[in-house]
């Protein structure tokens, strides 16, 4: 009697789950290179996408998880993103390549005194073309609407040295020369007056900063930052003037600009060598990087807003996971007949995957659209620097898809028990 050969597998099925092997294999067509790795991406979309579309509700449940996940990441990064812009904005428009500091000042609104003789000193190095003292005080400014007091930041420097630039102070530079002259800046908080308007409407106007009387002569663009609601620039004779508690010998902060084609890290070796202890040279860079660093490791805030982000990933994870184990929970026989037909749990792991990653487009998307028009609400009411950035975009995306294919890890445990011979 002939012997009843074996059926095979079904011609459609991308695994298979072994064949005997003592039986010769059949004579195939050696498929083509191109359409299989595209069908094995695209199978498992394609079932994954019909299975979470079979129950409507549960599918909107998850979006609205992983949006709400994205939302509160994207709005997390982006306050922590402007609080280190803000906080770095001032340091950031000084133009000069290399810094001297005290060693113990920690952030830019409370420096520690520098002897302003480290700045002659300075000078001894050839290449170094200017050495500019910055002075940099916080004071009381009186609303020249309601007259209420609020604190200001104040800038004094030499405004023609070119160390330092905002954008509108080349225009109000002679201005300041003045006595008593200061320049205000525009995109300070509104609690300071509308003193935009005030200067449009009369000109420069009399205001009352600290115990002293001033004139503010135009307006700068700077903005306000978590140390410091507004700013006001003034050269540095009207600092000394405004700030007669600070002795004469010392400054905050030097801004060395060297001579064109100077190797800034030579130069900086250089000052290192001669200048005494008491003192630090910073890059450009490092300065930012030294102001940033204080927000970010010596204040609770940066802590506080990179733990709501991972709360706000663990949240959108326990949602996913539990759309994901309650779908292959309810579908268990029908993974269990596609193990039966030859399916391997390779593929079935690629199913939950691709819904994972379902999830995390459709939920980022409109997340991602709702977070730019959130980004400009909360800039026109804090005045902060908040926009979308590619940068950011990509990193959220990177962290949401990560959330949701380690739910669909987690859920693919359900999987070990689609086995046919328990399910038939």
């Amino acid at each position: 009697m002939n012997a009843i050969s074996k059926a095979p597998l079904l011609p459609w099925a991308p695994e298979r789950t072994g064949e005997a092997a003592s039986e010769p294999a059949m004579p195939s067509p050696k498929p083509a290179a191109g359409p299989r790795p595209l069908a094995a991406l695209l199978l498992p979309l394609r079932l994954a996408w019909r299975q979470l579309r079979a129950e409507r509700a549960r599918l909107f449940s998850a979006m609205a998880g992983v949006m709400f996940a994205a939302v509160l990441v994207f709005m997390q990064l982006g306050f922590r993103s402007a609080l280190f812009d803000s906080a770095t904005r001032l340091l950031a428009a000084m133009e000069a390549e290399l810094f001297l500091m005290n060693p113990l000042t920690t952030a830019s609104f409370r420096p520690e005194p520098l002897p302003r003789i480290r700045a002659h000193q300075a000078l001894a190095l050839p290449e170094v073309a200017q050495a500019v003292p910055v002075y940099l005080a916080q004071t009381t400014w009186r609303n020249p609407e309601d007259g209420s007091r609020r604190a200001i930041q104040m800038i004094g420097f030499d405004i023609e040295a070119g160390a330092v630039h905002f954008e509108g102070l080349d225009a109000i530079a002679p201005a300041l020369r003045r006595i008593d002259a200061v320049g205000f800046d525009a995109r300070s908080r509104p609690e300071f007056g509308d003193v935009a308007r005030l200067f449009g409407e009369r000109g420069p106007f009399e205001v009352q900063v600290g115990n002293r009387m001033v004139d503010v002569v135009g307006l700068v663009s700077i903005g306000p930052s978590f140390g410091a609601d507004g700013n006001l620039v003034m050269n540095e004779v009207n600092f000394r003037r405004m700030v007669r508690e600070r002795h004469p010998s010392n400054t905050d902060l030097v801004a060395i600009r060297l001579a064109p084609g100077t190797d800034v890290a030579a130069a900086q070796a250089r000052l290192r060598e001669i200048l005494p202890r008491d003192v630090v040279v910073l890059t450009h860079a490092q300065l930012v990087a030294h102001e940033r660093n204080y927000w970010e490791t010596a204040t609770p805030i940066g802590f506080i807003f990179a733990f709501g982000s991972v709360m706000g990933l663990i949240v959108g994870m326990v949602i996913v996971y539990q759309i994901l184990f309650s779908d292959i929970a309810n579908h268990l026989r029908e993974y269990a007949t596609l193990k039966a037909i030859g399916y391997s749990n390779f593929y079935l792991a690629r199913v939950v995957m691709a819904a994972a990653l379902i999830l995390a487009i459709i939920g980022f998307l409109p997340g991602a659209a709702l977070c730019i028009w959130l980004y400009d609400v909360v800039a026109s009411a804090t005045f902060l620097p908040l926009a979308m950035t590619p940068e950011r975009a990509i990193m959220v995306f990177g962290l949401i898809f990560g959330m949701c294919a380690t739910a669909g890890l987690l859920a693919m445990r359900k999987l070990r028990d689609a086995s046919p011979a328990d399910m038939f």
